[in-house]
């Protein structure tokens, strides 16, 4: 673990040429997610039942007790990777999480969040940009197939990465504004060398600040449904888990679902918090 100086930070809109480290970041900090997922779906009662039936029926066409133990649990296994990044993607949308940065680093480039970090210790952050192991033909390749219109890019909405002195330390997915007064972070990520220092939480709480700003009054925020972690994490923030509240209707918290999964299993839980 690396102390980390919060009041160094810059977070800032994502550029072109940090696609491939936020996707990298990305790669890193959701490993093991979907095989959590999948064996959450696995040892839900209905799924058990539908591989005993499934087994069951094999048992009679095979001869042995393991292949048909075996066969639909593996069938099940490879259904699931293929369909679940689809189905999950950025936790809370249906757009592949590729998709969604490739689509975002257009716009204001110059746009930044406040850090109040920065007010406290008197400190200007400097952002010094390194270029970071991309060739020039591969960066060319990359950028010449990406084809960004003005309307995907509104529907990609926002991604704002964590930078001290040209290292992308961390990342958070802002949702597309489809209605008024109301947010969604798609996704958090931290570096494995700067988590429990403080910047997930520099990151969600600068970005409700400037949500705040420009006119919102919730935030919602999708995290995965078996992350013990990240639901700590949200509740430290102030955040309530939908469902939770019996005491009062509200039409709005309706309109937000959690992503399912094989057989309407949620794979998300889904927090809000009222700025």
């Amino acid at each position: 673990m690396v102390r980390l100086e919060l009041d160094r930070v810059v977070m800032r809109r994502m550029k072109e040429d940090d696609i491939e480290v936020v996707k990298a970041l990305i790669k890193e900090g959701c490993e093991g997610t979907e095989n959590r997922l999948i064996l959450h779906i696995l040892t839900r009662p209905l799924c058990l039942f539908v591989l005993a039936v499934l087994s069951s029926i094999l048992r009679c066409l095979v001869h042995s007790f393991i292949l048909a133990l075996a066969i639909p649990v593996f069938l099940l296994i490879v259904f699931l990777k293929i369909t679940m990044p689809r189905s999950t993607g950025v936790l809370g949308s249906s757009r592949p999480y590729w998709d969604y940065v490739g689509s975002s680093f257009r716009g204001g480039q110059d746009e930044t969040l406040q850090n109040p970090y920065c007010s406290i210790s008197g400190k200007t952050p400097v952002t010094k940009r390194t270029r970071r192991g991309i060739a020039p033909k591969d960066k060319d390749k990359d950028v010449s197939t990406e084809k960004v219109t003005p309307e995907r890019e509104q529907a990609a909405g926002h991604v704002w990465v964590a930078d001290c002195e040209g290292d992308i330390l961390g990342c958070i997915f802002r949702e597309s504004e489809n209605r008024t007064g109301i947010r969604r972070i798609c996704r958090l990520v931290t570096g494995s060398w700067y988590r429990r220092e403080g910047l997930g939480r520099l990151l969600v709480q600068s970005l409700e600040q400037r949500e705040r700003e420009t006119g919102a009054h919730r935030v919602y925020a999708h995290i995965p449904y078996p992350s013990k972690l990240g639901e700590a994490f949200f509740r430290k923030l102030g955040y309530q888990q939908l469902g939770e509240e019996t005491d009062e209707e509200d039409e709005e918290r309706n309109l937000e679902t959690p992503e399912r999964g094989f057989l309407g299993y949620p794979l998300t839980k889904v927090f809000y918090k009222d700025l």
